[in-house]
């Protein structure tokens, strides 16, 4: 089994159901969510857009291979309305990452974890730094805590809802 950890985005419609959708077919399809972080807002990164982030961190428990976790992430995207431009960043309904697969280093042409630009995004290492604070990065060597508090990003980040709000919410979710 390895552990994944995911960050999480939506800025498109019922964000917050979004995420909760996303998180409830992450455990059906990939593995046992081990945790969840609190949800924030943020502001969009790399485009300019109307509608702020939500935003979280979560780590799941899997026996999946990477390339599957991303194929596996890839239709939970496209399921939930997820379509993909090429035109670089913009609005979604669900955006989902893999930032760590246990502690290996992979590049291969459909991915690359650790995500490369996860040390860049505070919407990414507040909530990772909320569930995985002393995880160990493999290619910086610096703890998820350490590659926060050095982050070059200055973006406002505010609490939308809490983990315990949200874990009751994902008890009311059914999926059509």
């Amino acid at each position: 089994m390895a552990k994944v950890y995911f960050s999480l985005g939506s800025n498109q419609g019922d964000r917050i159901n979004f995420l909760a959708k996303a998180v409830h077919m992450i455990a059906k399809q990939i593995g046992k969510i081990e945790c969840l972080s609190d949800v924030i807002e943020s502001e969009p990164w790399g485009f300019e857009t109307d509608t702020a982030f939500y935003n979280m961190a979560l780590a799941v428990e899997t026996g999946l291979e990477p390339h599957q976790v991303l194929e596996a992430i890839l239709g939970i995207e496209e399921c939930l309305g997820r379509v993909r431009t090429g035109n670089g960043y913009s609005n979604r309904p669900i955006d989902i990452d893999i930032l760590f697969y246990d502690g290996i280093h992979l590049v291969s042409d459909q991915l690359v974890v650790p995500h490369p630009l996860l040390h860049q995004r505070n919407f990414v290492l507040f909530p990772l730094n909320d569930i995985a604070p002393h995880f160990l990065h493999p290619v910086f060597n610096k703890t998820v805590n350490n590659l926060f508090l050095d982050a070059d990003d200055s973006s406002r980040i505010e609490l939308a809802m809490q983990k315990e709000a949200f874990e009751q919410l994902l008890k009311t979710i059914t999926m059509i």
